[in-house]
């Protein structure tokens, strides 16, 4: 067994494709295929299952993947401590479901880079149920999601209140309803919405306060960064938490505004998650700490989720561009 084909399988599991990890490898993909074969014969067990849409770890696989983790950690802490020079860049992903990407995810990722030079952070965008499928087979390290309060929490998953805030109404700047200091459920029937697709926790939401009624025009989009882009560009208006609102750029340009919902004591909390395991990579860990900093300095109550222990992590710094102060800190208590 070579140090090398346990790096091709992770890469292999990490990015889901036989190609895409040749490309990242800059190795041919039948030599990296031909390689994996031979370490599954050589373990006599089957790591990936094959199929046209990529490739995923088999369950066989996903018992192993932390041990060859260990593995390829325990070599680079040697190369490491041998002071050699080249040692192996390794990258972190995260699929997040861009909620509060400007007050916290950006700055993160800043903090990251400039502690881990070599460790590359890929960020990708994605429905929730997507990030916690990736974050079982091991495309994702980490998945940011929103949650609502008062929902259970995978067990399957280690979860950390990173913040919690109100649903709000983002709407144009000149809108009429701007003017409201607050705006009802039936208000938001009168002007275009501007919906998430259907597997984010936002559009279970709105039909949940919409009762089941249609406004007479709506759009279907992915994500808060796109719907509060069709929100400046005047197509209409949207209900996203406001960490995802207060601090981004359009709305301290003016073009965006928000406000609260009339009546609704709901509220929405960004999670981290990462799929439970014995070995957590250093990279991740490092990175999931760096989230929970960041979230104490915007004043989020990170706690565990569903009674797990957090992680423990400090570290100054203001925030540029807060989110407003959560209305509720403290454990997240799954029921």
């Amino acid at each position: 067994m070579r140090t090398e084909q346990l790096e091709y399988i992770a890469a292999v599991t990490r990015l889901g494709s036989l190609r895409r990890a040749a490309e990242e490898l800059r190795i041919s993909q039948p030599a990296l295929s031909e390689t994996v074969r031979n370490l599954e014969r050589e373990l006599g067990v089957d790591l990936l299952e094959r199929k046209r849409s990529g490739a995923t770890m088999s369950a066989a696989g996903q018992e192993l993947l932390p041990h060859i983790v260990g593995i390829l950690d325990a070599v680079d802490r040697l190369r490491a401590a041998a002071g050699e020079q080249h040692r192996i860049r390794r990258m972190v992903r995260v699929g997040t479901v861009n909620a509060a990407t400007v007050s916290l995810l950006m700055p993160v990722v800043r903090e990251f880079r400039a502690g881990h030079p070599l460790t590359q952070v890929e960020v990708v965008g994605a429905q929730q149920s997507d990030i916690h499928r990736s974050l079982l087979e091991g495309g994702f390290d980490l998945g940011l999601v929103n949650h609502l309060e008062g929902d259970d929490m995978p067990a399957e998953f280690e979860s950390v209140e990173l913040l919690r805030g109100r649903p709000v109404v983002c709407l144009r700047a000149d809108s009429p309803l701007a003017a409201r200091t607050e705006v009802s459920a039936d208000e938001l029937l009168t002007e275009p919405l501007i919906a998430m697709r259907s597997g984010y926790v936002m559009h279970r939401y709105v039909h949940r306060l919409l009762e089941g009624r249609s406004p007479a025009f709506a759009y279907s989009t992915d994500g808060a960064e796109m719907g509060k882009l069709m929100v400046a560009e005047g197509l209409g208006l949207t209900v996203l938490p406001e960490f995802s609102v207060v601090g981004d750029p359009l709305e301290r340009q003016g073009a965006i505004v928000c406000r609260p919902l009339a009546g609704e004591r709901a509220r929405v909390l960004l999670v981290l998650r990462r799929r439970r395991a014995r070995a957590v990579p250093p990279a991740v860990r490092a990175l999931h700490d760096t989230f929970v900093r960041r979230a104490r300095r915007l004043g989020g109550g990170t706690g565990p989720a569903g009674g797990e222990d957090g992680p423990e992590g400090d570290g100054g710094g203001g925030a540029d561009h807060p989110p407003h102060p959560p209305t509720h800190k403290g454990k997240i208590r799954a029921k």
